[in-house]
Formats: structure tokens, sequence, C-alpha cells
């Protein structure tokens, strides 16, 4: 699916609560680099990870099923194998998030295929971190 900057824009405006799935503080990595980015922009942050218990000075959660409290993304940095599963996850919820967003490098006509028709639009191939520095540069 294409989304133009309009529509990109519109989906992120808003937006502050994000899932870090595939969460690491490893100093260099692009997970990292994201998270950080996210959290000095203000966004509440759900490091998720299946064994680390915190990432960035925050609980991380081992699974999207452990989360208290809804998210607006759920940015995926995990394998394309991985996503699929992390889509029927996130249908598990009881509050869909607005964005299922898989970074740089990730595409999944499955987890696709299994959010199609849901009102969470799916992002593929796309860095959270640049395409909100680049529509929100003054925020």
């Amino acid at each position: 699916m294409l989304i133009g900057d309009a529509e990109l824009r519109t989906l992120l405006d808003g937006c502050t609560t994000v899932a870090v799935v595939g969460a690491k503080d490893n100093p260099g990595s692009p997970v990292d680099a994201v998270g950080r980015y996210l959290i000095g922009r203000g966004f509440t942050v759900y490091p998720v990870h299946p064994v680390r218990k915190t990432v960035w000075g925050l609980p991380a959660r081992a699974s999207l099923a452990e989360l208290d409290a809804p998210v607006d993304i759920v940015n995926l940095f995990r394998a394309p194998a991985y996503c699929p599963d992390h889509a029927r996850e996130v249908l598990a919820l009881a509050k869909p998030p607005r964005l299922f967003w898989m970074q740089s490098g990730i595409f999944s006509l499955e987890a696709r295929s299994i959010l199609a028709g849901t009102p969470i639009t799916v992002v593929e191939d796309l860095c959270l971190m640049v395409e909100h520095r680049r529509l929100f540069p003054h925020s």
C-alpha cells in the first residue's frame, strides 16, 4: 500500500504512544536511534522484547499482549517472517493501533493480508523516525 505524504501526516498527527517491537538499546543500532528519537519527541514508548526487562530505562513487555494501555503505533523491528504473528497479536488487542509500521527493509504480504479490512493502516519499508522528522520538522 502506497501512502502519500498528506495521508501519512494525517495518520501520524495526534499519535502519542508507540510500542516498539524488537526494542533494544544497543548504541548505534537503528532501533536504538528510533526509540531515543521517539522518546525525545515526547512519545510514550513501550519497549517490547521477549527477554529484556528494561530498554531505554523503561520497563519492557515480553509481548504486545502485556501492554497495559492502548497504543497508536506498533513499530516493528522484526524480520518479515515474524510480522504475521505480530499482526495477529494486534488483532487480539482490546483497542487496535492506528498504525502497524514495519521499519525500513521490512515487508510482509501476509501481515498486510491479516490486517486488511480492519481500521489499522499498514506501513511497510519506511523508517518512523525519518518520516516523522520529515513530516513534522518543528515538533
